[in-house]
C-alpha cells in the first residue's frame, strides 16, 4: 500500500465520529455565549418548546427554548422582534446540524416585564377589556366584601382597620392566595373565580407594593380573565398610585392602595348616620305637613258631609217647604181676599134670592104637606088604632095566634086581651 494512502487512512473517520467530535468542540467552546439578533421565524409547539431563528444582514442562527425555561418567558416572541438571548451552543448528531439553544431572551434595549406588559394590554385592548361601557357599577352601600389578598401581609390589616372604622356593619371575608412567585397567578385567577360565587357585593383584589417582579402575577393574562369574567364588580387595589397594572385597567374600579380601596367603596359611618339625621328630621317634618294637611281636608270633608247628610238636608228642604208654604198661603189669602172683595155683592144679591126661593118654597111645601096630612089614611084611623105588645115586645098583630093573651097599648090606656079568632083580610 502507497504510505501516503496509509497515511489517509489513518486521519479518516466516520460521520458519526466528526459530528460527535465537533458536538464536543462546540459545547465545550460556547458553552455560554449572548447574541442579539431579529426573530426570524417562530414555532411554539404544542410540547411548550419554542423554535425561533435569529438573523442579522448576512447569516441566521437555530435556536430553541425548552420547555422549562419557556414557562418562565414573560413576552410573547414575534416575528421581526430585536431580541438579545442567553445560552449555548447545542449539536443535534444525527444531522449534524448546531442550534442555539436558549436560557434566557430578552428584548433588545428594553425589559421583558415591560415588552411582555404592552403586548399584553394591546392583546386585551383589542378583546375589549378595557372598554367602559362593560365595567360594573359599585355598590353605593355594601354589605360584604371578598377580598383575596395574603393573608399574612400588612396590606390586609390595613384594610381591616379602614372598614371597622368607617363602616362596622360589612361583612368581609378573606380568601387566603399567594400575590407573589411563579403560582401566584394561578391563586388569584382561582380566588377570583370562587369569590365570584360566594354572592358578595363586591371582590377586592388588594397587595401592598413591590418591585415589578414582585407584582408581575396581577400583570398576567389569566388573572384578567378572571377579572373580565366575573359577575360581581372588582376593585384592584394592588401596590402604589405610581403602579399602574393590567388588573387595574380591567378591574370595574382601581385603587391607588389597598386602604384606598376600602375608603373609596365603603361609606363613612359618622357622615352616614349625620345624613340619616338630617332625613329623619326632613321626614318627620314632611309628615307633620302631611298630617295637618289631611286634619284639615277630613275636617273640609267632615263639614261638607255634615251639609250633605240626610237629617240636614232634611232640615234645610223643611224649612225651604215651610218657607213656600208660608208664602203660598200668604198669596193665596191675599188672593182670596181679592176674590172675596170681587164676590160681595154677587153673594149678597145671591143670598137675597136663595132666601126669597127658600121663603117661596117653604109656603110651597107647607101646603102640599097640609093637603098630604088631610089624604093620608093613617092619620085618619090613627086615633083608633093601638100598639100590640107581647111579652113586653112590639109585635104585628099578624104573629097572634088564636088564644094567645097580649096587650093593646094607645096613648091613653094599655088593656090586657085574648085572641078568640083570626081572620085574614
Amino acid at each position: 500500500m502507497n504510505p501516503s494512502n496509509e497515511a489517509i487512512m489513518s486521519q479518516m473517520m466516520s460521520v458519526s465520529s466528526l459530528n460527535t467530535k465537533i458536538k464536543s468542540l462546540l459545547e465545550a467552546t460556547f458553552l455560554h455565549i449572548t447574541v442579539e439578533g431579529e426573530v426570524a421565524s417562530v414555532t411554539y409547539h404544542n410540547s411548550g418548546h419554542i423554535y425561533f431563528s435569529i438573523k442579522d444582514k448576512e447569516s441566521s442562527v437555530k435556536s430553541v427554548m425548552w420547555r422549562s425555561t419557556a414557562t418562565k418567558l414573560k413576552f410573547e416572541l414575534k416575528k421581526g422582534e430585536h431580541i438579545v438571548v442567553d445560552g449555548s451552543i447545542g449539536v443535534y448528531t444525527p444531522r449534524g446540524e448546531y442550534q442555539l439553544i436558549a436560557t434566557k431572551v430578552e428584548p433588545y434595549g428594553k425589559g421583558a416585564l415591560a415588552l411582555a406588559f404592552e403586548q399584553l394590554k394591546q392583546k386585551l385592548k383589542a378583546k375589549g377589556y378595557f372598554e367602559s361601557v362593560r365595567r360594573k357599577s359599585i355598590p353605593k352601600y355594601i354589605s360584604k366584601i371578598a377580598i383575596i389578598t395574603s393573608s399574612t401581609g400588612a396590606a390586609l390589616q390595613d384594610m381591616l382597620k379602614v372598614a371597622k372604622k368607617r363602616w362596622n356593619a360589612v361583612e368581609i371575608v378573606i380568601i387566603d392566595v399567594l400575590v407573589q412567585g411563579e403560582q401566584s397567578s394561578f391563586e388569584i385567577a382561582q380566588g377570583i373565580e370562587y369569590a365570584d360565587s360566594l354572592g358578595t357585593d363586591i371582590i377586592v383584589l388588594a397587595r401592598g407594593g413591590g418591585s415589578s417582579e414582585d407584582l408581575w402575577a396581577f400583570n398576567e393574562e389569566r388573572v384578567a380573565d378572571s377579572i373580565f369574567e366575573a359577575v360581581t364588580p372588582v376593585v384592584s387595589a394592588v401596590g402604589h398610585e405610581v403602579d399602574m397594572l393590567i388588573s387595574d385597567m380591567v378591574a370595574d374600579l382601581r385603587a391607588p392602595t389597598p386602604s384606598a380601596a376600602m375608603e373609596m367603596i365603603l361609606p363613612d359611618g359618622d357622615e352616614v348616620l349625620m345624613i340619616l339625621n338630617e332625613q329623619e328630621e326632613r321626614l318627620k317634618h314632611r309628615i307633620m305637613q302631611i298630617l295637618l294637611s289631611q286634619r284639615q281636608e277630613v275636617s273640609s270633608l267632615l263639614e261638607e258631609l255634615s251639609r250633605s247628610s240626610i237629617p240636614n238636608r232634611l232640615f234645610v228642604t223643611n224649612k225651604q217647604f215651610e218657607n213656600v208654604k208660608n208664602e203660598l198661603n200668604t198669596a193665596m189669602g191675599h188672593r182670596l181676599n181679592q176674590l172675596e172683595a170681587l164676590t160681595i155683592p154677587h153673594t149678597n144679591r145671591m143670598q137675597e134670592i136663595i132666601n126669597f126661593v127658600m121663603i117661596d118654597k117653604s109656603r110651597s111645601l107647607e101646603a102640599i104637606l097640609s093637603r098630604l096630612s088631610l089624604l093620608d089614611s093613617s092619620k085618619q084611623i090613627h086615633e083608633s088604632w093601638a100598639q100590640v105588645n107581647k111579652d113586653g115586645k112590639k109585635i104585628p098583630l099578624v104573629e097572634i095566634e088564636v088564644g094567645d093573651e097580649f096587650d093593646l097599648v094607645d096613648n091613653s090606656v094599655k088593656l090586657r086581651v085574648r085572641s078568640l079568632k083570626k081572620t085574614p083580610l
